[in-house]
């Protein structure tokens, strides 16, 4: 009797059904962890042991970050209907801005905590890389994601989520952490360019964000409550807050030798006047946004991956406050930070543990097709 050979198919092994469902709302995870060592990096009270658990978190953030950019570059080779779908889809093409966020995350902590593990200059010339992926992938999302909105996205008022701010805070995320850079660059031209152009996306982004703000905003007002599942989604909301605080603050601490007279102490003024009324309706944003998550939790709110959302908006809030400590001295903003960190690990832990969960049991990247 002839020997049947069945057919060897290569393609079954190589589409990794998995990876279909692997959005880039993943990156999510990247920032969040990410943010913790950033985070704890700068506040102001150290404790012992507090530096090596930041160098610990960034390596784990570096980690899941290689794993994330693979497991996406799969789904892109293999799955190029399903990507392309994505972008296409309003509540999934926002998340496309997390790539630029991701990047630029580790890259700051690369130079903020790695360096003590790999040297300063690998960590400047790491984060020189990822921090001119980022702020390019970031500036060119902010306009594409928007422009597919307009012209071939198909949405309501109604639909208006913190989702749609995702594209428009990675430049402020670049010129939050750009100024870690320019005292690495030559004097003069190079570190003012630098310090500008971080202004200049602090503006780009700051004034987008106030023109779509009032949308999501108006949409809570008129519509009522988000769906559970996008509840944590109103954190969202945090990120281009504390973030614009914290480049503020970051570049007023870099402007005296990239700048100099008369515009550095103007800016160094700057931060503060702009950086404590922002704080404060943050404050406020946060309180009504955990009365929110208090409500969905209590009418029986699972986890979903928008729980990503209570970690790295949070972490600016952290670096925000940090910074308007250092330049008030006031232990008021001083105390804000460390409250801020204690609440980031709380909803980190949250986060990682289920996303962990959920991927061991199948449930978040399902096997079958």
């Amino acid at each position: 009797m002839a020997t049947i050979v069945q057919p060897h198919h290569p393609q079954r092994h190589l589409t990794l059904p998995a990876l279909r469902h692997l959005g880039p709302n993943w990156y999510a995870s990247v920032m969040g962890t990410a943010i913790i060592a950033n985070a704890g990096a700068t506040l102001p009270t150290q404790l012992p042991g507090q530096r090596v658990a930041c160098q610990v978190v960034w390596a784990l953030s570096a980690l899941v970050l290689a794993v994330v950019l693979l497991a996406r570059s799969g789904h892109w080779l293999h799955h190029r209907d399903q990507a392309r779908a994505h972008l296409l889809d309003p509540a999934v093409a926002p998340f496309y801005g997390c790539l630029s966020m991701a990047l630029l995350a580790v890259g700051a902590g690369t130079l903020m905590v790695g360096k003590d593990v790999i040297g300063e200059p690998a960590a400047v010339a790491v984060d020189a890389v990822l921090f001119t992926a980022g702020t390019a992938i970031g500036l060119l999302m902010a306009v594409a994601v928007p422009y597919l909105m307009v012209v071939r996205h198909k949405v309501e008022a109604s639909q208006a989520t913190p989702v749609w701010l995702l594209p428009l805070v990675a430049p402020m995320v670049s010129a939050a952490v750009g100024p870690l850079l320019i005292p690495h660059l030559p004097a003069g031209q190079a570190q003012e360019s630098l310090l500008l152009a971080c202004y200049a996306m602090f503006g780009i982004s700051l004034l987008a964000v106030l023109l779509m703000l009032p949308l999501v905003f108006g949409r809570l007002i008129v519509g009522g409550p988000l769906p559970l599942a996008l509840t944590p989604t109103l954190f969202l909301v945090l990120g281009p807050l504390g973030q614009s605080t914290t480049a503020v603050n970051q570049l007023a601490d870099v402007a005296p030798q990239a700048i100099g007279a008369p515009y550095a102490g103007a800016l160094g003024a700057f931060a503060v006047v702009y950086g404590v009324p922002v704080m404060g309706f943050a404050l406020l944003w946060l309180a009504l946004s955990a009365a929110m998550l208090v409500r969905a939790a209590r009418n029986g709110m699972g986890f979903a991956m928008t729980w990503w959302a209570l970690t790295f908006p949070l972490g600016t809030c952290v670096t925000g406050a940090a910074g308007l400590a250092r330049h008030t001295g006031l232990t008021a903003f001083s105390w804000l930070a460390t409250a801020l960190f204690v609440a980031l690990i709380v909803a980190w832990l949250a986060a990682a543990g289920h996303t962990l969960r959920g991927l061991a049991a199948g449930r978040l990247l399902p096997r079958q097709a």
